[in-house]
């Protein structure tokens, strides 16, 4: 839901730096990379029962997450970049919550598989609508520029990171946010597949 309002502020900063960045020869899937490896140790320090500290790493990832596309765009984009960078960001966003859940099994086990349900029912919605939206030709640059459709909704990329922040903040919370959050997924995504049968349910739709 926010992420087009996001975009319109962090894309010049991040196209600027990712100019700098591809002038010294690192590529936009090494960028990505970079980014994954840091989201996995915030994962791990979550695990450890360090969640403050994590919060540098998973930000810093974040960041990265960010400069692989200015990289890509400051370059040549490539379909396996893009194919990389969603593959990278689905591993972030399920190590975080399993951190969590290894840092107090009792006590989050239950509510860390309801939202790592959550998390998988929408991310499913999100690539289906994707293809769809490819197949018929459909385009949409809200969220920047993609190497696929990224369909909007209620929770996106920009809802999840804060959600992740205010974990790390206030991990004794963790079992209440996520039921709360978890259960938006799940309205996310039902949404989403409504929107599909709206908009592909037609044969030339």
């Amino acid at each position: 839901m926010l992420d087009s309002y996001a975009r319109r502020l962090i894309d010049p900063p991040l196209n600027r730096a990712g100019q700098i960045i591809a002038a010294k020869g690192l590529t936009a899937d090494g960028v990505t990379l970079i980014g994954l490896g840091l989201g996995l140790v915030a994962a791990l320090l979550i695990a450890l029962g360090l969640p403050a500290l994590a919060l540098v790493f998973l930000l810093a990832s974040r960041i990265a997450d960010g400069l692989d596309g200015a990289v890509a765009r400051a370059t040549h984009k490539t379909d396996f970049g893009g194919y990389l960078d969603i593959a990278a960001d689905f591993l972030f966003y399920g190590m975080i919550p399993l951190g969590f859940v290894l840092a107090d099994p009792s006590a989050n086990g239950v509510a860390g598989a309801f939202l790592l349900a959550s998390f998988y029912f929408n991310g499913t919605s999100f690539l289906g609508f994707a293809i769809l939206a490819e197949k018929h030709g459909h385009v949409t640059t809200a969220q920047g520029q993609k190497s696929l459709y990224y369909s909007n909704g209620l929770l996106e990329g920009t809802e999840t990171i804060v959600f992740f922040v205010i974990l790390c903040l206030f991990p004794a919370s963790f079992a209440t946010l996520a039921w709360v959050f978890g259960t938006l997924c799940f309205a996310t995504a039902a949404l989403r597949i409504w929107g599909a049968y709206q908009t592909f349910k037609g044969p030339n739709s």
